[in-house]
């Protein structure tokens, strides 16, 4: 049975609006990006977590004990409307004990390309890269 997903939003004023699951603190959305992070850049942000989580779960089960896990995320948006993503690039910044670049890049392979939800979601043709630095 698919699970369906639910958000209440609500119009404060100007382009601010306020959001969230049902029975969970509301977030502040600001599509001038003026006073709260924008619903573009909420994009890359739910795309960062998604992947994050995904790679955390995937290194603890190779036995990686994570002291730092780091994400920055730079999108490009094309200049005409709609002004949407036409690349992503992800870089990760790891530490921990037993961390080593192919057990990380395995586990953000496996969610990029199988796991994460919100990347699955996005436009096909949408150029997602990454890389890796261990710290």
């Amino acid at each position: 049975m698919a699970k369906i997903a639910e958000i209440t939003m609500r119009w404060r004023e100007q382009l601010q609006f306020e959001g969230g699951a049902p029975g969970r603190p509301m977030m502040l959305v600001d599509g001038d990006s003026k006073v709260a992070t924008s619903p573009v850049e909420l994009l890359l942000l739910s795309a960062a977590a998604c992947t994050s989580s995904d790679v955390v779960i995937i290194l603890r089960k190779q036995r990686v004990e994570l002291e730092r896990l780091e994400l920055t995320v730079h999108g490009t948006r094309r200049d005409a409307e709609p002004r949407r993503y036409t690349a992503i690039a992800l870089h990760f910044i790891v530490r921990g004990a037993g961390v080593d670049e192919v057990k990380v890049r395995r586990a953000i392979d496996l969610s990029i390309e199988k796991y994460c939800s919100v990347i699955a979601s996005l436009a096909p043709d949408i150029a997602i890269s990454y890389d890796v630095s261990i710290a």
